[in-house]
C-alpha cells in the first residue's frame, strides 16, 4: 500500500469498504449494542439524506446498516475518530497513512498543503489520529522474568507554566537558573528489544516514578537506570537494579546500559526540533503517545507501513475527541 494513489486514498467507496474490512473481519458490529453479523445486521440499499440545497434529490447514504437487536442504524464510522467529520473518508484514511508512515511524524502544515484541507482542519485531525494511537491498557506490563527494563527521564522545553515547589512560595521565573524544574518532564521505559511507553509527568519524584514503574513493567524483570537517585528505592522492588553512571562517562557495561530508552528520546527529539518544533505542553502526551506507536510498530518488530497503518484503523473506535477537549493536558 505505499502507492499513495492507492484506491482507498483516492476513492470514498474504497475507504470506506477498507475501514470496513479492518475493522469489521467477521462482519458488521452494531456500535451501540455490540451485535455482530449478517444476522443480527442488515446493510441498507438505497437509503438517502434528506434534500438539501446540494442535493435536492437527497445524498445517497452508502454503507448504512440497521441492527436488527436494537433497531439503531450506523455506519462504520460511528463511534470512532472519523465520526462526524466533513472531511471525506479517504482523506482520513491518506492522513492516518503519512502519519504513521513517517519516522519522525508530519507537522499540520504539511498536511493541510498535501490533501487541501485549511491548517486548522489538519491540526484536528491529526490529534484526533494521535487520540486513537492510545493503548487501551489491556496489553498489561513490560518485560517479566529474564527481561531487561530500561528506564530513564527526559526534560523537553519550557512549562508552560512555572512549576510551583510545595516548599517555595513563589513559581520559579522563566530567567531563572531552576534546572528540570521549569521543564515539561518525560519518563519512559522500554522492554529491551521490544515496546516502549513514554509518560508527560508533572514533576519527576520518587513517587510519581515509581507509580509508572510498578504499573507499568513486571517486577520480576531487571531494571537497568543511570545513576539517578529517582529509581533507588523503587529498584530494590525489581529481581535487580544494575546502573551506569553517567556523570562518570561510563554508559555501559556489559549488558548494562539504558541505550534504548536514550534512543527512545533521541527519535523524539529529533522529531519535535525538525518536524513540530514547537508543542503546547497541554498536548505533549499526545505526541509522546504517536512517537510510541510507530517505534513499537517499527520494521524491526516485522511491521510494513501497511501494517501499521491498518493497526491504527483497528483502534479508531471508543476514541474520539471533540476540538475543545483538545487543550486539557493529560499527564500520567
Amino acid at each position: 500500500m505505499t502507492n499513495l494513489n492507492s484506491p482507498i486514498f483516492q476513492s470514498e467507496d474504497a475507504a470506506r469498504e477498507h475501514l470496513e474490512a479492518q475493522r469489521w473481519p467477521d462482519g458488521a458490529v452494531c456500535p451501540h449494542c455490540g451485535c455482530v453479523g449478517d444476522k443480527h445486521v442488515t446493510a441498507i440499499k438505497g437509503a438517502r439524506s434528506r434534500p438539501s440545497a446540494a442535493h435536492p434529490e437527497g445524498k445517497e447514504r452508502k454503507g448504512l446498516y440497521q441492527c436488527n437487536g436494537c433497531r439503531k442504524q450506523f455506519t462504520v464510522t460511528v463511534g470512532t475518530v472519523f465520526e462526524r467529520s466533513k472531511v471525506p473518508l479517504h482523506k482520513w484514511l491518506l492522513a492516518t497513512y503519512l502519519l504513521t508512515s513517517s519516522k519522525k511524524g508530519m507537522s499540520a502544515h504539511q498536511l493541510h498543503r498535501t490533501i487541501g484541507v485549511t491548517y486548522k482542519t489538519a491540526w484536528f485531525m491529526f490529534h484526533r489520529i494521535r487520540e486513537a494511537m492510545k493503548e487501551d491498557g489491556t496489553s498489561g506490563p513490560l518485560g517479566g522474568k529474564g527481561k531487561v527494563i530500561e528506564a530513564d527521564e527526559m526534560y523537553h522545553g519550557k512549562r508552560d507554566v512555572p512549576y510551583k515547589s510545595p516548599n517555595r512560595r513563589t513559581p520559579y521565573t522563566k530567567s531563572g537558573k531552576s534546572g528540570g524544574a521549569q521543564k515539561r518532564v518525560i519518563v519512559g521505559l522500554i522492554e529491551r528489544g521490544g515496546q516502549t511507553r513514554t509518560f508527560h509527568v508533572n514533576v519527576a519524584t520518587k513517587k510519581t516514578v515509581r507509580e509508572i514503574l510498578v504499573k507499568n513493567a513486571d517486577r520480576k524483570s531487571r531494571l537497568h537506570t543511570d545513576e539517578s537517585r529517582l529509581y533507588t528505592t523503587t529498584g530494590q522492588e525489581f529481581a535487580r537494579h544494575q546502573t551506569t553512571n553517567h556523570s562518570a562517562g561510563e554508559y555501559a557495561r556489559g549488558d548494562v546500559n539504558s541505550n534504548s530508552i536514550e534512543n527512545v528520546f533521541s527519535i523524539f527529539k529529533r522529531g519535535m526540533i525538525g518536524v513540530y518544533q514547537h508543542c503546547g505542553e497541554a498536548h505533549l502526551q499526545r505526541y509522546l503517545t504517536e512517537f510510541d506507536f510507530r517505534y513499537n510498530r517499527r520494521t524491526k518488530l516485522g511491521f510494513t507501513d501497511e501494517d501499521r497503518h491498518n493497526a491504527l484503523l483497528k483502534m479508531v473506535a471508543g476514541k474520539r475527541l471533540t476540538y475543545r477537549r483538545t487543550g486539557e493536558a493529560a499527564l500520567a
